[in-house]
């Protein structure tokens, strides 16, 4: 169950401001030995690390922050907007973390505790506990103040590459967060300009984040802090227990929005990406849930593939515009990113942490998301590549694990595209890991290409529209009732045969025993059609069982349906549903089963030409050799 909202005081952030003022001043920090050399390698800005050990030993490190950054800009006696803003900023989320802490302290008895440990009343048993409510108290502490800088921090450029960890003490609040400033000192030391330094300092304050998450099982009394839920008005500042997707606070979406009815043929990836819209926009704040993840049907991860010039970049400005509409409406953040090829780096590892923010930034659970891999071919590569950088497969991992990891939870506020023109390319455990397949084939049909043309040509001339509906042909619930009538049955030639094969054998299917019998036909022919394939079809069934249309009036304003608490919206949509038939269990298997086909013919056929064109170099070279031969040149 939720605990209620607690909201941090102004007068309690100010108690602590000239501690927090010291801190960003000046201290001395007690750190543990280590190898790494205080001079940095030529060019670098790492150290050589020696092969003594010094761990275990302790020395005293004095750090000056605000000195440092002061020294970004030597020439000018004055700090500049960005350098006030990263020391102003700092202190707060110092001041703000030590207010957390004693909230803590309070809601779980370490202030009694620690007033009985000043007069050294505490029994044996007292005294574990105090001890380990210190630590916890002290881990509450970072935790804060890195997603302070983390939420505030503007996130500008390039990430930075070359940030270490800071090194923390868990002996108090006040000995860890002299680690985290220490590591924003070391961070933003030397940093040729404001822009940098921000970058540094915002990057410090993620592994930080990083750090302490991988540690936070060695704390055994944070249990308490888990039901947690603060905010700082002030600030726009909140913390959700541990479940923390902190960003940079983003300006408005900038993007050529296209309307559904921009879009010619396309019918039911049209169609779908309309209800994606509108399920995101069920999510619930409150409970960080959406009814449509509990009732089935919610689409976390699918992949759009067609010939190029088809229609993929405006179905993704389709939804994002969509999502981008409704969120005025009711008042909602909505984070749009598309990862590109330029995310791709040269450094070891950096691929892989700009995926793993790229995922965090769509995954945070205080706005509603969507996230777009455009030409995924070309950005992540399949694993038995030879010929792949190290940073397509870094980007091949975290997708992974991301979209279907044993740590990936769905809670409904956001949804992952990707999209290619050669899905074939894809790496097999990846692109079975999007949960439903849009086939975006573009026009088709005679009245596909009148439409399109009349759309683009415009009204600047006299000519006759001639014998033809304009746009009937896309009434999207005509059309799309069509397009899921041609897939009763297959539309590839590999799954037409084992389609054929099973009516010949079974007849029309009228039990699920008939329907598994189809599957493992399936399966033969086709031995990429593992269970997680039959996963992703059983929730496109749900989905069809959800194929509901949610109506328009519900987004217009708020109140109707937007602004509900999450029970109401369930039973609201709960309503509409009705259950699933035989006719959209086949639909739905032959519409999965067509695109592996298909994948494959396109796979088989390109080796097929490659082994053509191979052959016929053979040729021309053995009439060259002969040739050469006859000339004594051989």
């Amino acid at each position: 169950m939720d605990a209620a909202l607690t909201t941090l005081k102004e007068s309690d952030i100010e108690e602590h401001l000239p501690v927090a003022q010291s801190l960003v001043t000046n201290f001395v920090q007690l750190v543990t030995g280590n190898t790494q050399s205080k001079t940095e390698l030529a060019g670098t800005r790492r150290r050589f690390v020696s092969t003594v050990s010094t761990a275990g030993t302790k020395a005293t490190n004095k750090v000056e922050f605000l000195k440092t950054v002061e020294t970004i800009n030597a020439g000018d006696a004055m700090l500049s907007l960005a350098q006030h803003g990263l020391v102003y900023k700092t202190r707060r989320a110092l001041a703000v973390a030590l207010a957390v802490s004693d909230l803590f302290a309070e809601q779980t008895g370490l202030d009694a505790l620690t007033k009985k440990n000043v007069s050294g009343d505490l029994s044996a048993v007292e005294t574990d506990r105090f001890r380990a409510l210190v630590e916890s108290s002290s881990y509450i502490a970072a935790f804060s103040a890195s997603a302070y800088l983390l939420q505030m921090l503007a996130e500008e450029g390039e990430p930075a590459s070359d940030v270490e960890e800071p090194d923390f003490l868990f002996d108090t609040p006040q000995d860890v967060l002299k680690g985290l400033v220490a590591g924003l000192d070391t961070a933003i030391e030397d940093a040729p300009d404001d822009k940098v330094m921000t970058s540094r300092a915002r990057e410090a304050a993620r592994l930080a984040m990083d750090e302490l998450l991988q540690r936070r099982s060695r704390f055994t009394a944070l249990g308490s802090f888990e039901q947690t839920h603060l905010r700082l008005e002030s600030d726009g500042f909140e913390l959700n227990g541990f479940d923390v997707a902190p960003g940079a606070k983003r300006s408005k979406l900038v993007m050529q929005f296209k309307k559904p009815n921009e879009i010619i043929g396309n019918h039911i990836a049209k169609y779908q990406a309309i209800k994606l819209s509108k399920m995101l926009m069920a999510y619930d704040f409150e409970r960080q849930t959406n009814p449509f993840v509990e009732l089935g049907g919610f689409l976390f991860t699918f992949i759009g593939d067609g010939s190029p010039g088809t229609g993929k970049t405006i179905l993704i400005q389709m939804i994002a515009g969509m999502i981008n509409d409704y969120c005025e409406v009711a008042g909602y953040g909505f984070t749009y990113q598309n990862f590109g090829v330029d995310e791709i780096s040269s450094y070891q590892g950096k691929s892989g942490q700009n995926c793993k923010q790229f995922v965090s930034n769509v995954l945070n659970t205080k706005t509603i998301g969507f996230g777009t891999v455009d030409d995924i071919d070309q950005i992540a590569a399949k694993r038995s590549d030879d010929r792949a950088s190290a940073g397509q497969q870094e980007v091949t991992a975290v997708l992974m694990e991301s979209f279907a990891g044993a740590n990936t939870v769905v809670r409904g506020n956001c949804s992952f595209g990707m999209f290619s023109n050669y899905p074939e390319n894809v790496d097999d455990a990846l692109r079975q890991r999007a949960g439903a397949r849009w086939l975006v084939d573009g026009p088709q049909t005679r009245d596909d290409y009148i439409d399109i043309f009349a759309l683009l040509a415009g009204k600047n001339h006299d000519i006759p529209l001639g014998d033809h509906e304009l746009f009937d042909a896309q009434v999207i619930q005509k059309a799309v009732g069509e397009a899921y009538q041609e897939l009763s049955k297959p539309q590839e030639d590999g799954l037409k045969t084992v389609y054929d094969r099973f009516m010949n054998d079974v007849g029309d299917p009228k039990s699920l025993a008939d329907v598994g019998t189809y599957l493992h036909m399936i399966k033969t022919a086709e031995p990429r059609f593992t269970g997680r394939a039959i996963k992703n079809i059983t929730d496109a069934i749900k989905m069809r069982a959800m194929d509901i249309e949610l109506p328009d009036e519900w987004f217009e304003a708020p109140e109707v349906f937007l602004h509900h608490d999450y029970d109401i919206k369930r039973d609201m949509i709960a309503e509409l549903r009705s259950p699933f038939t035989m006719n959209m269990v086949m639909q739905e298997i032959n519409r999965y089963a067509d695109s592996e086909f298909r994948y494959t013919d396109k796979s088989d056929n390109a080796a097929v030409e490659d082994i053509i064109r191979r052959e016929r170099q053979r040729e021309k070279a053995i009439g060259e050799m002969e040739s050469m031969k006859k000339d004594g040149r051989w």
